[in-house]
C-alpha cells in the first residue's frame, strides 16, 4: 500500500505560501528494515538516526519551519529491555554527537511528552539540548520522547482543572485555545503535514488534538530508506492539496 504523490509538480517548483510550516514524522519500520536484510533490530534503529539527520538537514534546506519527530512514545518501553536500553543509549550518542551542530545550524530543541518518571540521566539529556538551544532562531526542531497524545491532553486537562480550582480561571472561559496552550506544544503552530513510512495508516496516538486538519502522507519506505527524495514527494503531494479546514472549495461556488 502506498498513497502516491502527484508527480507533475516537483518540490522546487512549490509556491512558498503553500508549503507546510509544521512536518511532523512518524519514523516507523526501523525493525522491518533490519529484519528484511537479516540485520539486528539495533540497526535498524542506527541507520534510522542517519535518515534523521539527512531530513532536518534537507527540511531547513526547502523553509519549512517545524519538525516534530515521534522518537519515543510512551508505549516503546514495552519493548524488550535490551532493545529500549539501546535506544537510550542511541539518545545519548545523538545528544553527544549532534547536539553541538544543530546549535551550530541555529535550531531549537523543544522535548514534548511526560518527564515525571523519567530516569535522571535521561532527563539532564533532554534539558541540556534545550536549554543549551533556547535562544536558536532557526528550524524548531520538536522531539516527541516518552510521549502519547492522550497522556498528553489529560495532563493539559488536569493543570486546567488546577487553575480552576484555584480561583485562576472560570469554567466559562475554558476555550479550544486553553486547551492548546495547555498542551506540550503550546505555542507552536499545529503539523501542517504528518508523514509515516513503512505502509502503516494510522496516527499511533501522536497529535491527536494538534492533527484535527493536518494532511496525512504514508508510504511504503521503512524509515531507514527515507532521504531528500522521499521528503521531495510528500512535499509534493502536500503542494496540490487543496487545504478547506471544513469549508467549501471556493472554485465550486
Amino acid at each position: 500500500m502506498s498513497v502516491s504523490p502527484n508527480p507533475q509538480a516537483p518540490a522546487e517548483s512549490c509556491p512558498i505560501r503553500t508549503m507546510p510550516e509544521h512536518v511532523a514524522f512518524i519514523m516507523d519500520g526501523n525493525g522491518r528494515w533490519a529484519t528484511s536484510r537479516g540485520l539486528p533490530r539495533t540497526e535498524g534503529h542506527r541507520q534510522g538516526l542517519e535518515a534523521l539527520r539527512k531530513t532536518i538537514r534537507h527540511a531547513g534546506k526547502v523553509g519549512i519551519r517545524v519538525v516534530t519527530i515521534y522518537s519515543f512514545s510512551s508505549e516503546n518501553w514495552n519493548r524488550p529491555a535490551t532493545e529500549v536500553s539501546f535506544l537510550m543509549g542511541l539518545l545519548k550518542r545523538f545528544v553527544q554527537r549532534d547536539l553541538s551542530e544543530l546549535h551550530e545550524a541555529n535550531v531549537r530543541i523543544r522535548v514534548i511528552g511526560g518527564r515525571s518518571d523519567l530516569e535522571p540521566g535521561i532527563l539532564a539529556l533532554l534539558e541540556e539540548a534545550e536549554d543549551l538551544t533556547r535562544k536558536n532562531t532557526g528550524l524548531d526542531l520538536v522531539v516527541a520522547f516518552n510521549y502519547g497524545a492522550r497522556d498528553e491532553i489529560v495532563r493539559a486537562t488536569q493543570h486546567i482543572a488546577q487553575r480552576v480550582k484555584d480561583g485562576e480561571l472560570s469554567v466559562e472561559d475554558i476555550s479550544e485555545d486553553t486547551l492548546s496552550q495547555n498542551l506540550d506544544t503550546g505555542g507552536l503552530p499545529d503539523p501542517d503535514l504528518i508523514i509515516r513510512t513503512s505502509g502503516e495508516i494510522r496516527l499511533s496516538n501522536f497529535l491527536l488534538w494538534q492533527a484535527a486538519y493536518s494532511e496525512f502522507y504514508f508510504c511504503d519506505l521503512n524509515w531507514p530508506d527515507f532521504d531528500e527524495a522521499a521528503l521531495d514527494q510528500a512535499l509534493d503531494c502536500f503542494c496540490n492539496r487543496e487545504r478547506r479546514y471544513g469549508g467549501v472549495d471556493a472554485k465550486a461556488l
